[in-house]
């Protein structure tokens, strides 16, 4: 964050609308881009946070046709659907909105047509499976035959789920439409295509050159490698019968291809936001002093790293990501997440199952948080880290403050009396949290941050547990009070630092308290809880979760296994080669959707 920063745009991948959201998609993207808002918020900049979902593109087609519904139905169903989940779960959009939407179509045409008007697309004819049954052009998972790997011989026209390997309509032998069965012809058809190689030097400056230092590591080796091997011209179209129209003569029958569309979903949303709120929106996209941030998998960096910002540049006028910290894969029970075997932990299920702990899955998902490689997720792990971190060091740490304080000082924070070298050491120690905790999260280290925090409420709980005050307030009442006083900072200072990654939790620790959020700036300068002043009725933050309960989640993942046992495919295998062309058959999607 080297430059003059006014505001922030953050982002965070849309989620296609074709199914719920699962702990994945938590992980990998929406955790950490909330905890970023939150403190960001914190701090008092000028912040809006933009999401939406990804209604376009073939698999809302394939939903739509498995559930028997129109795509409209469909993305509506599930529309809905994921913004309910993530509004229950506390992540604080400022706007959450669709691509099907009207505003969503005219700013996606207008930004068409304008590249258009500046002969920044070149049109090819070329030839694609189309099937005369049903008449229509088939993309990439309407297509089916062997897989020339391996025995299996329904493998699609981009992957081959059995045995991993990425590939191409032209390789697959005996091909025939997923939709009619029918073996497909070639039939020539028209496409305008965004000429990536034309800003091949201009990528390689500004990321190579400009954030060499500042980006992730996974994110700049693999931007790295797709530049090293050359960019090719991109179909922006296609031939499908769900998305936006082309605005051309002679375009009929063809969209806006899903990777060009969503996007702009991004600027659509803001342009919506700005709308409700009777503000402008261009200083959010187009002010060199706002910092744009982009929150993605790994999946997705190829389109937010390379492909957008030479939309962008090509549009002129926009500013480009200031930084995009795309996140690996998280795995459920060392197994790959896979929505097509239900082998997931779904939002809303697990908020059905566990309606007190979003926070406590909050907790496990940042600290399993898939920063700089795969990670993985386990039920066991869950309650164990539950019931051994946030109820016996945090919570225990907390109730035990307030319930001393409660019985020795009638809940008013007492003042305190000599101070110990211990007292003043940790009353000195405990003014570093916010700045260092500001540097983790301004330089996304989200995992690192939250076991700072944790740090803070281990040192409370050591701290009381050392001391005993319940032992010795008899023969030295007036040190329980010194001991109370310091115990109470930190627990001030929890309170005040537990947002970004605990928000119902920093509820909860504003109204025990009787404490305002304090400006995040100034809390080293703060005495957090003054003598005097009176707390309110202590609670218990969290609840342990009993070997029951986690016994339920297994078997529902026993009976997942059972019914959709695991292939070759969620193995993970990722192939370290991988360049461009290969991942250029993956349409823009949210993180570890499969």
């Amino acid at each position: 964050m080297s430059k003059n920063i006014q505001r922030y745009t953050v982002t965070a991948a849309l989620p296609y609308a074709n199914g719920p959201v699962h702990i994945g998609h938590l992980a990998g993207v929406y955790v950490p881009a909330d905890i970023f808002v939150r403190y960001l918020r914190r701090k008092g900049k000028d912040v809006i946070f933009i999401c939406g979902s990804d209604e376009h593109g073939v698999p809302i087609t394939i939903r739509a046709q498995k559930e028997g519904i129109s795509p409209q139905e469909a993305v509506d169903k599930y529309h809905f659907m994921i913004k309910e989940h993530f509004e229950k779960f506390g992540i604080s959009f400022d706007n959450y909105s669709r691509t099907s939407a009207k505003i969503h179509h005219k700013t996606a045409t207008d930004f068409f047509k304008r590249l258009n008007d500046q002969v920044m697309f070149i049109e090819e004819t070329s030839e694609q499976y189309y099937d005369e049954h049903a008449q229509q052009f088939l993309a990439d998972r309407y297509i089916l035959g062997h897989c020339p790997h391996c025995e299996n011989d329904n493998a699609y026209g981009d992957q081959c789920e059995k045995c991993g390997s990425s590939l191409s309509t032209e390789e697959l032998i005996h091909p025939r439409s997923a939709l009619s069965g029918q073996t497909p012809i070639l039939k020539k058809t028209k496409h305008w295509y965004l000429p990536l190689d034309r800003y091949q030097n201009f990528l390689k400056k500004w990321i190579l050159e400009e954030h060499k230092d500042d980006w992730k590591t996974n994110v700049y080796g693999q931007v790295k490698s797709w530049l090293d091997e050359g960019l090719k011209p991109r179909a922006v179209t296609r031939d499908l019968n769900w998305g936006i129209p082309v605005p051309l003569e002679g375009a009929e029958g063809k969209v806006l291809y899903v990777w060009f569309d969503a996007p702009i979903g991004y600027i659509s949303s803001t342009i919506e936001w700005a709308t409700h709120q009777g503000k402008d929106w261009q200083p959010y996209w187009k002010d060199r002093n706002t910092a744009l941030i982009h929150f993605i998998g790994k999946d997705n960096i190829v389109f937010h790293c390379i492909i957008f910002p030479a939309m962008l540049k090509a549009h002129g006028g926009y500013i480009l990501p200031e930084n995009v910290p795309a996140n690996e894969f998280l795995n459920l029970e060392n197994e790959k997440i896979s929505t097509s075997r239900n082998w997931a932990v779904w939002l809303h299920e697990f908020l059905e199952d566990f309606p007190e702990h979003q926070d406590a899955l909050r907790y496990i998902l940042t600290v399993n948080m898939p920063e700089t490689k795969d990670n993985n997720f386990s039920w066991k792990d869950f309650q164990t880290r539950l019931n051994s971190e946030l109820v016996a060091i945090l919570g225990n740490f907390i109730y035990r403050g307030l319930i001393l304080t409660k019985k020795y000082h009638q809940y008013r924070v007492p003042e305190p009396g000599a101070l110990s070298k211990k007292d003043q050491k940790i009353l000195s120690q405990i003014k570093g949290y916010p700045a260092h905790i500001s540097r983790l999260i301004e330089n996304y280290h989200f995992r690192d941050g939250l076991t700072v925090f944790m740090n803070l409420a281990r040192l409370g709980n050591k701290y009381l547990t050392d001391e005993t005050p319940w032992k010795i307030y008899t023969n030295h009442p007036k040190r329980v009070e010194s001991i109370l006083y310091v115990s109470l900072q930190i627990a001030g200072m929890l309170c005040q630092l537990a947002e970004p990654f605990l928000p119902d939790t920093a509820q909860k620790l504003f109204e025990m308290l009787h404490l305002p959020p304090y400006p995040w700036d100034k809390l080293q300068e703060l005495e957090i809880l003054s003598p005097g002043h009176i707390l309110g009725q202590p609670i218990l933050l969290f609840k342990k979760i009993e070997d029951p309960e986690i016994q339920k989640q297994f078997k529902k993942l026993e009976a997942s296994k059972k019914n959709n046992p695991p292939t070759h495919k969620d193995k993970h295998v990722v192939n370290p080669n991988a360049g461009f062309d290969d991942f250029s058959k993956i349409e823009l999607r949210s993180n570890t959707t499969s």
